[in-house]
């Protein structure tokens, strides 16, 4: 009950505005501003203890407390490391990132990207940090996760061996916002092992918010060139690399001086006339500042002496910038990576912004996580997102007509379930059209009968154990149902859904709404028929009414009887909740004409169940219980139904018949409560605490 207070305590607060980089939520709800006075006050240096200098900060495998890689390590303070740390010394720059004894070289390549653009690395690393006059050992950096900005503290206490840095540092030894960087993000994944092994796009999203693509040069699509021109436009961040084919190609510089394995930026895209024809131009920066590209259209070559100098282009000797023809560019490197920004990311009024829709979902066993399409009879019970596409690209060069619009699917917080043995699933989405007849309809989920009968008009490239998977699509106007997933139904994750699109578009989650049809059931005394009467009063005893023991009684001798449904038996707690719902006297116990009246629903709810028990296993699966609770009356949406399988359901997620009656009970006592209170029919009820307990004990 707590983790949904928490869940809707943020989105409560995300709607106030936190969560943005310029209002980041306080991760573990540490203030910086407030820890480092505390400190400056006592005169002392702040000890974290969220992420102490602890061997669980470190790892629990290859860094675990026992391996030989962590005997011996002291965590130090940069002061006394050196005589004179500096936080950042003439700027960041790509010396200041040097690989440790951590397979993280994915996120030092994202990080070496943040010093590459001033603005976004302002946004990870806020300034007014240094070991000066308001040092305290605490430092903060800020990062996005899965739609929101989250502001981290740390202290800098930092793991060393024989007096080095193990992990980050700097060629120079004396600078340490890169090795603090490093530390923070350890914090957010739970430890520094569980940022071994990743994808520079994961730094790039959490760097900027953005969204990012992967592009295999060996197979790309029929408009790179236009991708590539369309991404500098929108201010995104663009890197590009050549495979290595062994450990020793590793920054092996070729004939024509291109780094293997070695990460570049892409910083333009032009077309100039050249003898004649159109020629495709990629510009390209090698971050260390030299070592350039000697082909075609490099600094010194022949062929800009063929371009009219409107069209030249500025090209300096030697500055680690060059220029080569897009064929070369895709015969030498192997693949791109695409990161668009935010709109809130781009101070550049020139740069073209992305339309930017961003959702949080969750899959959980036995009601929401249905697996791929392979699995037909769960696969309609995953979470839908309808999107509306509207305006056609603004494409003159380019003769494909349509909508633009990358979707991004992450999985959350997987890195931090890696102490427990859990890694990423394999996820992906596919997309269906929607029929005309849903069109502008928000509250309705799909059901199985609609994709045995649809086919997908698109999907993600493939499921994958990623983090993210993410694809472009360019499709004609319309709507159109993004259904996300894990690869194997009866997987628990959390995910965030994310659609950037060329122009605006709208992204909604499609979901039934929540209702009931309540019919009035209610026996009189007067209607009870004689033999029932009879019944009634050898059941009853002297005082002539059943008490909620009385009715646990009647119910299992009464289904202990039956073959074809299968049950452990009716709880007191479940009598207790049905006598609640008939009882109208308030004596806590059940008379004449409200025990036909509850007898009459028990009836009713044996036919369903047995109706929708299709297999005859004498138990109800959970896609089967969705169903019932809908023939029963019920429409309810995901999240709800999480909670009443979380409650109800068995741990090999069946649910029997006494489990269904309780639960088909419980939802008809706080609909009929709900209504009696809004006597308008508001849709919104006032409490006030007394009254809230009183229901809620109900």
């Amino acid at each position: 009950m707590s983790g949904m207070a928490s869940n809707l305590a943020k989105k409560r607060a995300l709607a106030a505005g936190f969560g943005t980089n310029a209002n980041a939520v306080k991760y573990l709800n540490q203030d910086f501003e407030a820890l480092r006075a505390q400190c400056l006050s006592r005169g002392g240096l702040f000890s974290d203890p969220t992420f102490p200098a602890a061997p669980e900060s470190l790892g629990f495998n290859e860094l675990g407390p026992s391996s030989y890689k962590t005997k011996a390590v002291q965590w130090k303070r940069p002061g006394e490391l050196c005589s004179s740390p500096e936080f950042i010394v003439g700027g960041a720059t790509r010396t200041d990132i040097c690989q440790g004894a951590l397979g993280d070289c994915w996120l030092l390549a994202a990080i070496a990207s943040l010093t590459l653009n001033e603005d976004v690395m302002a946004r990870v690393v806020p300034i007014g940090q240094s070991f000066g006059e308001s040092y305290a050992g605490i430092f903060h950096f800020q990062f996005w996760q899965f739609g929101e900005w989250v502001d981290v503290v740390i202290d800098d206490r930092l793991p060393t061996k024989d007096g080095e840095l193990l992990f980050v540092h700097s060629a120079e030894g004396s600078e340490f916002w890169s090795a603090l960087l490093e530390k923070a993000y350890a914090k957010v994944n739970g430890c520094y092992e569980a940022l071994s092994g990743g994808s520079t796009t994961e730094g790039f999203e959490d760097f900027t918010g953005g969204i990012a693509e992967n592009y295999d040069l060996r197979q790309p699509p029929s408009n790179m060139f236009q991708i590539i021109k369309k991404a500098i436009e929108s201010g995104a961040l663009l890197g590009c690399s050549i495979d290595i084919t062994s450990a020793a190609d590793s920054e092996a510089v070729t004939r024509q001086k291109l780094v293997k394995g070695h990460a570049y930026s892409l910083t333009g895209a032009v077309e100039v006339t050249y003898r004649g024809r159109k020629e495709k131009l990629i510009r390209i920066r090698n971050p260390w500042g030299q070592v350039e590209w000697t082909g075609a259209w490099s600094d010194s070559s022949s062929e800009w002496n063929s371009v009219d100098d409107s069209e030249r282009q500025n090209v300096k000797a030697d500055d680690g910038e060059f220029w080569m023809s897009f064929t070369e560019f895709l015969r030498h490197y192997s693949r791109i990576e695409i990161c668009t920004l935010t709109p809130d990311t781009l101070t550049d009024d020139s740069v073209k912004h992305w339309s930017v829709c961003n959702y949080d979902g969750s899959w959980r066993k036995g009601s929401t996580a249905g697996g791929c399409r392979n699995h037909a009879y769960t696969f309609w019970m995953n979470p839908q997102f309808v999107i509306r596409l509207d305006e056609e690209d603004d494409d003159p060069d380019d003769n494909e007509v349509g909508c633009s619009f990358v979707v991004g699917l992450i999985q959350k917080n997987r890195r931090r379930l890696r102490k427990v043995g859990e890694d990423m699933h394999t996820i992906g989405f596919a997309i269906y059209e929607v029929p005309p007849q849903f069109h502008g309809q928000r509250e309705v989920h799909l059901d199985k009968n609609y994709f045995l009968t649809h086919a997908q008009k698109a999907r993600s490239e493939t499921f994958v154990n990623l983090r993210e998977v993410s694809t472009r699509f360019k499709m004609p106007p319309g709507e159109y149902l993004i259904v996300p997933s894990t690869f194997e139904p009866h997987l628990n994750g959390d995910f965030c859904l994310r659609v950037f699109s060329e122009k605006q578009t709208e992204t909604r989650p499609c979901d039934d709404p929540v209702k009931a049809d309540l019919d009035d059931e209610t026996v009189s005394d007067d209607d009870v028929d004689a033999g029932f009467r009879g019944l009634f009063t050898k059941l009853a005893g002297d005082d002539m009414e059943i008490s909620a023991a009385e009715l646990k009684t009647i119910m299992n001798k009464i289904v202990s009887k039956r073959t074809d449904i299968k049950t452990d038996g009716f709880s007191l707690e479940t009598c207790r909740i049905m006598v609640n719902l008939m009882d109208d006297s308030g004596n806590g116990k059940l008379g004449l004409g409200e025990f036909a009246t509850l007898w009459k629903k028990v009836q009713k709810y044996l036919g369903i169940y047995k109706k929708n028990d299709m297999d005859n296993s004498g138990t109800m699966s959970t896609p089967e219980m969705r169903m019932a609770l809908k023939e029963a009356g019920f429409t309810l949406n995901n999240s709800i139904y999480q909670i009443l399988i979380a409650r109800y359901a068995e741990p090999d997620m069946t649910i029997d018949f006494d489990n269904f009656v309780a639960c088909l009970m419980r939802l008809d006592m706080m609909f009929r409560v709900f209504k009696k209170i809004d006597a308008h029919d508001s849709g919104s009820i006032e409490l006030d605490f007394h009254q809230w307990l009183t229901f809620a004990m109900i």
